[in-house]
Order: C-alpha cells, then structure tokens, then sequence
C-alpha cells in the first residue's frame, strides 16, 4: 500500500514539474515575440513557485526594469539555496544597477571568501570601488590580472589609468598583454592607439586606428585620432580623406574644419581651404585669432591682400598678442597698399612690439623690408 501512495506521490510530482516546464516555455514564447506583460503574469500564476520559476521571473524582471522585484526574487532562491554561485552573480549585478554598492561588493566578498582564484570576482569589485571613487580599485585590477593575466577588463583599467598618469610605456605593456588574446578588443586597442599617438609614434598608431575602423569604431574621436596620425606622417591626402570622414559624421565640428583648412592650404587648394577657415570661424564661439591668421594665410597665398589683410586684423581684434599676425599683417598691408611710408609704419607697428621679444627670423625680414622700401622711397623722391 506505501508502495501505491509512493507511486503516485511521485506521478504528482512528475507531473506538478512537467506542468511548471510547460508554463516556462509558454513564458520564453510569449516574451519572445514581445508580449512581455503577459509572459510575466504567465509565471507569477505559478504556484508552488519553484527555484527555476523565480529564477526565470527575475531575469525577466530585471530587463524590464523591475529591479526590486528581481532581487527579491534572487534572494528568495538564494535564502533556500546559498551555494548557487551564478544566481549570487546575478544578484550583485542586480544591486549595482540599483546603486546598492556596498551590499554588492558584500556578494562578491562572500563569493571571494569561497572561490579565492576567482579573477572575475575581484575585477567586479574593482568596478565597485572605481564607482565609490576608493583607490583600492587599482589594487583589485591588479589582483584580477595576477589571477588571469590576460584579463580585458582589468587590462583597460589599468592602461588607460597609465594613460592619463602619462606612464606610456606601463599602458603600451598592459595594452599588448591583453591584445595577444583578444585582439580585436575595441577598448584595448582605443587606448594602444591613443598612447602611440601620445608618444608621438604616429607609425604605429596608423595601423591601430585603422582596425578599429574595421572593427565598426567609425566615431569621430578615432577618424581625428587618425587624420592626425596621417598629418604627422605627411599623408595629407590620407589626412584629408579621414578628416572628411570625420564631417560626415558630424559637420559642426570647428577643430576639423580648421584642420582641413590648414591642410587644404598645405596641399594648394586655396577655394577649399578659404571655405573650411570660414566655417570653423562661424562655428568657434571663443577666440579664433588662430583661424583667422590661417585663413589670412590662405588669402596671402591666393594674392587677394585686402582679404588677407582684413582677416589679420581680425586675428588682432581677437588676441593682439599674436605675433605672426602683426607680422602677416605687414606683408599684406605691403602688398596691397600703395603708399610707401604706410606699408613701412606696419613693419613698424610689428618692431615696436617685438624689436627686442619676438622671432629672431621675423625680426630680421621686418627689418629688411624696412630698409628696402626706404631706399624704394628715397629714389622716388629722386626722380
């Protein structure tokens, strides 16, 4: 007879799970094709709620934004069952996102304290510490990379915190280590490139960038990257080409625009250069005494004096303390001007700045256009 009620103890049993399983899978199929409130209402009507079903609630819960219901529903399983190690990791990154740090890094410390060789677990608490703004998380990326040595995560940390300390070679190495790995990590490869270009080997950045195009990283901060790469290298077709790129991708950026400008100019299309130049005046909001004596520049090259000479005044309006504008200035004033004694009094506003001060090479040629255009006036009055 206990054999009987055995049996069909266990026939119910059977077939109390076999009837959850086929409430779940109805709940993955209705979630699946996006009736996301009823897949949930379809597991809340469970009952007994076994381990697998708030398990499956909370994920659920949790990319819907129900967070509290979702950690209660990873406590309750854990209450139960404490030893279910990637239940207690769902959990701590449930707290994160809730900005429950402390009680988080408690999780992971738990976890710790059972599974000490567990880098991934030390790498989370660093990115807890890093958010608290506790130094220790340095300590904890190191840790994480002495227990896995190729460790992405931690390896970024690091290298990009080397980076900005300007301890280049240390943020070459940390990037390298991971990249024989993984070497189509974007955020490694980011900061390889940025720390080549801060050691201005710009050889080496070229090829980096360039794989972080391939990889889909087309933003505007890796096209400048590179387009500068480009113009140090004295690739100015390449440069050209990125920084257009870089446009199209947002065309209001004033430092592009003043850069092709230059490179335009460098490369002799002036229409082209004259147009960036202006744009990027239009767009800069601060000084742009830069812009305007580059855009000079361009007109002087152009022999159009009278804009070249309007937009180094402009320059001047902006910063006269610019002293390749005072300079240009006087070359456009000499040559668009006719009268002698005012084209001399311009090398003369320049000298009486920077006679003692300026460029040794600048002084020199004011002071021997002076000398030039006096003997010009002194046989004028000759004749």
């Amino acid at each position: 007879m206990i054999r009987i009620v055995n049996f069909f103890l266990l026939f119910a049993t059977a077939g109390s799970l076999m009837a959850q399983q086929s409430a779940i899978n109805l709940a993955d199929s209705l979630y699946a094709v996006g009736k996301y409130t009823a897949a949930l209402e379809s597991l809340e009507s469970i009952s007994p709620r076994t381990e697998a079903v708030s398990l499956k609630l909370a994920k659920f819960q949790m990319s819907r934004g129900q967070t509290a219901a979702a950690l209660e529903n990873y406590r309750s399983v854990l209450d139960q069952n404490p030893d279910r190690v990637l239940t207690a990791i769902n959990y701590a990154a449930a707290l994160v996102k809730t900005n429950q740090l402390q009680a988080s890094d408690s999780v992971y410390l738990s976890l710790i304290e059972r599974y000490p060789d567990n880098a991934n677990f030390y790498y989370q608490r660093g990115l807890i510490a890093e958010r608290e703004e506790r130094e220790e998380a340095l300590e904890l990326y190191k840790k994480t990379v002495d227990l896995e040595i190729s460790h992405p995560g931690a390896l970024y940390k690091l290298a990009k915190y080397e980076l900005q300390k300007g301890s280049y070679d240390m943020a070459k190495n940390y990037c390298l280590l991971g990249l024989e790995v993984h070497p189509d990590n974007v955020s490694l490869l980011s900061v390889l490139g940025q720390t080549y270009s801060a050691m201005e080997q710009y050889k080496k950045a070229i090829p980096v960038y360039e794989k972080l195009l391939t990889l889909g990283q087309e933003s505007e901060f890796i096209l400048t990257k590179l387009g500068y790469a480009y113009y140090q290298e004295r690739d100015l077709k390449a440069a050209i080409e990125i920084y257009k790129r870089a446009l199209e991708l947002e065309d209001r950026n004033s430092a592009v625009h003043y850069t092709l400008g230059k490179l335009y100019a460098t490369t002799l299309e002036l229409d082209k250069s004259e147009a960036h130049l202006l744009m990027s005046i239009l767009i800069k909001k601060q000084a742009v005494d830069a812009e305007y004596l580059s855009l000079g520049l361009t007109y002087k090259l152009k022999k159009q004096y009278k804009d070249a000479y309007d937009y180094l005044n402009k320059a001047l309006e902006e910063n006269p303390q610019n002293e390749r504008a005072l300079y240009e200035r006087a070359i456009a004033a000499d040559n668009y001007f006719e009268d002698i004694t005012t084209r001399i009094n311009f090398y003369k506003a320049y000298l009486s700045q920077y006679e003692t001060t300026g460029n040794e090479d600048l002084r020199y040629l004011a002071k021997t256009r002076i000398r030039d255009l006096k003997k010009e006036q002194h046989l004028a009055v000759g004749e």
